[in-house]
């Protein structure tokens, strides 16, 4: 069966850090892009980082640049999101997602319409 799933949420107080993981299978995700998406209380659901098979092209978005690195280790057929400096803003269920299409060595999509597999989400609360 297809899928992905996340993990790695949890409570944190402002300005410490947290390392999201997504596990991948069913799939060889080293030819996709892999995205994550952070859906916040009220608000719609928003791509925060997303990094091309084959590992070396990613995109991050404004609110999470220089905060964030996303990683893939294929083998293991796993992401990772680094997230450092953690805001209260930063609160809300995150989402792994794998790519519609084989996107390799080129520049991911950064819109969700162009993501087909989805987890479950993991939630992040960041306290004051």
């Amino acid at each position: 069966q297809v899928q992905v799933a996340e993990s790695g949420g949890g409570l944190v107080q402002a300005g410490e850090s947290l390392r999201l993981s997504c596990a991948a299978s069913g799939f060889a995700s080293a030819i996709y892009a892999m995205g994550w998406f952070r859906q916040a209380p009220g608000k719609s659901r928003e791509i925060l980082a997303s990094i091309a098979g084959g590992g070396n092209i990613t995109y991050y978005a404004d609110s999470v640049k220089g905060r964030c690195t996303l990683s893939r280790h294929d083998p293991k057929n796993t992401v990772h999101l680094q997230m450092n400096n953690l805001t209260p803003e930063d609160t809300g269920i995150y989402y792994c997602a794998r790519s519609k299409d084989v996107v390799y060595r080129t520049q991911p999509p950064t819109i969700s319409s162009l993501y087909s597999i989805w987890g479950r989400g993991t939630q992040v609360s960041v306290s004051s």
